[in-house]
């Protein structure tokens, strides 16, 4: 079902081991949840539905995998692994009841650990997620470890998953080319008279039946909406000359990529052709400093020096590049204080925005590869509706003025 092959998995697996090593630690729990997917996802390909679901790795064998009842199948059908154990800690989530599964055969976390030192004495057990399990859980995992020491190994995961190989990033790629399907359909149909959740589900359709495995959002406002930020679509009629600012994101295999470009329905006014040219020009100064060893923070400090020269300072509200990957937003979100450099094969995507502006609140988001001479975009829509706006600058006034 993974479009990761099974040895990209065990060379993950062989590679978080060796940080456990370096840190004095002897198995490490990965916790997952229908939310906060991402961490698991990577070790193991489990992404469980209502319930929870973790892996723990050991220094020594091959990772356990562990789900609930409800889950079971489901969770054989995707883990990278074979050894999957039941626990009742990991139930539904989204209910205070203890549900009863008559036919469920449980183990416990006691159980597990025990099985492992063994192996190796534990003296020291990473958990990563600590601040997404809720605390029961958390309490649960210390209470059955006798006299090892927790720690919170999140840091050894965020690491492993900087950069992408090329199956990471072949699953970013259809997702960025499935998410410019789907937006293009909303410029193409957009018109006075339809609501929001109309236009929404427009992306929502032609991305599932091109294969998104789903959509974690859909980001649509219009005319005085586009302020809100991250709102979602409502029934508000779309207006003509209405904004339109939203962003989709698209999950191949676990992978999301996402794309914004602003556009309007109906008629465009010079004032709203201005912003936009502002937001493109702003996100060709951020793409102008990507490329592998370039500073980080050079990037951040060039989009807000060009915002500060053109008045629009204080509606930038915060820095306009992130990590994508198994999360929409993911590491590296540096600041104009950031000390690291940009790698050869990080995937990172421009949040280039502006709100709260008079003539408008918008974004330009887009799914990058950083490569060894600078980047390459996976979203075609986004480079070519750049490349057009580019063409036509002339009819602007040249930027907006704060």
């Amino acid at each position: 079902m993974s479009a990761i092959p099974a040895e990209e998995f065990a060379a993950r697996a062989e590679k978080l081991k060796q940080l456990m090593r370096e840190s004095d630690i002897q198995a490490c729990l990965i916790y997952g949840d229908e939310y906060r997917k991402e961490n698991l996802r990577y070790i193991s390909n489990y992404w469980p539905l209502f319930e929870r679901g973790a892996a723990i790795v050991p220094q020594d064998g091959e990772p356990i995998v562990i789900a609930a009842p409800e889950g079971d199948m489901l969770c054989r059908e995707m883990s990278a692994w074979t050894d999957i154990r039941l626990l009742p800690e990991f139930t539904c989530v989204t209910v205070p009841e203890q549900i009863d599964y008559p036919l469920a055969q449980y183990t416990s976390l006691r159980a597990i650990f025990r099985e492992l030192g063994e192996r190796n004495r534990l003296r020291r057990v990473g958990i990563v997620g600590i601040d997404a399990m809720p605390a029961a859980l958390l309490q649960a995992i210390e209470s059955s470890l006798d006299d090892a020491e927790t720690v919170d190994a999140g840091q050894l995961l965020f690491r492993l998953r900087m950069t992408k190989s090329e199956h990471e990033i072949d699953c970013l790629r259809q997702a960025a080319a499935i998410a410019d399907a789907g937006y293009r359909l909303m410029i193409e149909r957009v018109k006075p008279g339809m609501t929001e959740l109309e236009l929404a589900s427009l992306a929502y359709g032609e991305c599932t039946r091109l294969g998104a495995e789903c959509l974690p959002f859909c980001v649509l406002t219009s005319g005085e909406r586009v302020k809100t930020i991250i709102g979602r679509p409502t029934d508000k009629v779309i207006a003509d000359g209405d904004m339109i600012m939203t962003a989709i994101a698209v999950q191949v295999q676990g992978y999301v990529a996402t794309i914004g470009f602003p556009f309007v329905a109906g008629e465009m006014s010079g004032e709203q052709r201005a912003f936009i040219d502002t937001l493109v020009e702003a996100e060709e100064t951020a793409l102008s400093k990507l490329k592998a060893g370039a500073k980080q923070s050079e990037l951040v400090r060039a989009v807000k020096a060009y915002f500060a020269d053109k008045g629009v300072t204080e509606y930038d509200l915060y820095p306009p590049l992130h990590g994508c990957g198994l999360s929409e937003a993911e590491s590296p979100y540096p600041d104009e204080h950031a000390a690291a450099v940009f790698e050869a094969g990080m995937t990172v995507n421009t949040d280039v925005s502006l709100f709260g502006h008079p003539h408008g609140s918008n974004r330009i988001e887009e799914s990058l590869i950083v490569t060894q001479d600078g980047y390459e975009s996976m979203s075609k829509l986004v480079r070519e509706l750049s490349a057009e706006w580019r063409r036509i600058k002339s009819v602007s006034s040249g930027g907006v003025d704060g």
